[in-house]
């Protein structure tokens, strides 16, 4: 119901929208731009749930909140979903196959930021050089809380 609501605010606003700067309001919102907003409103809706009784394997609340809105503001999502695999692996994936260690923590944090291949198979991983390490940790254990 959130999601729908999300859409329906989105596609009014850019309808209301200034239409001298971009033409004809309704043809100016892309399926890229419809899917990025299912994407964040997905990912909102999950940090909102974070720390209740959502379902069994929740991460705890509070420590690793920060991360998770780190993640809802980036561009991870369109290669990474908690549960499914996507073009990268899901983050249930990787908090099996990763220990939730000072070396893994920062071994990840690193991935995120100068990007990586080989781990998960062929498909690398953009670098995301503009997150800074204190950042990139607290994604990593956000992720690995997920175990």
């Amino acid at each position: 119901m959130k999601k729908l609501i999300f859409l329906l605010a989105v596609a009014m606003t850019t309808a209301c929208g200034n239409q001298s700067e971009k033409g004809n309001s309704r043809d100016s919102v892309s399926a890229g731009d419809m899917a990025a907003a299912t994407r964040q409103s997905e990912v909102d809706t999950n940090v909102n749930d974070i720390g209740t009784n959502r379902s069994a394997g929740s991460p705890p609340s509070g420590s690793f909140e920060k991360g998770a809105q780190l993640i809802s503001s980036s561009d991870c999502l369109s290669c990474h979903k908690e549960k499914i695999k996507i073009i990268g692996p899901a983050y249930e994936e990787v908090a099996e196959k990763y220990e939730a260690t000072d070396k893994n923590i920062d071994m990840l944090a690193s991935k995120i930021i100068d990007g990586g291949s080989g781990a998960w198979g062929d498909i690398p991983m953009t670098p995301h050089p503009s997150i800074s390490r204190s950042d990139a940790k607290e994604m990593v254990r956000y992720i690995l809380s997920l175990k």
